[in-house]
């Protein structure tokens, strides 16, 4: 959507990235995630805010973890935030 908003092709990311365009294109489908030291890149390409790019990357990765998991991921949700909070 960003590179869409942006008016820039494919190949211009994966030039940024240093990856080929079908790499490329597995991350955009959401077949392939992106790697986290891709983000800061992406960011600065995109003239975003790195860290909230990074959280929308990192809290998609915790939503894969939990997804098939119904019956315990709310628990397992404030339980890290718990833990977070307590700074252990």
């Amino acid at each position: 959507m960003l590179r869409e908003e942006h008016g820039l092709f494919q190949r211009h990311l994966c030039v940024a990235l240093e990856i080929d365009t079908p790499m490329y294109s597995k991350i955009e489908r959401g077949e392939r995630k992106a790697k986290r030291s891709q983000i800061p890149i992406m960011a600065k390409v995109f003239g975003v805010d790195e860290k909230e790019l990074l959280t929308v990357w990192l809290a998609d990765k915790v939503l894969d973890v939990l997804e098939n998991e119904d019956d315990v991921k709310s628990d397992a949700i404030r339980y890290v935030q718990k833990v977070i909070k307590s700074g252990k």
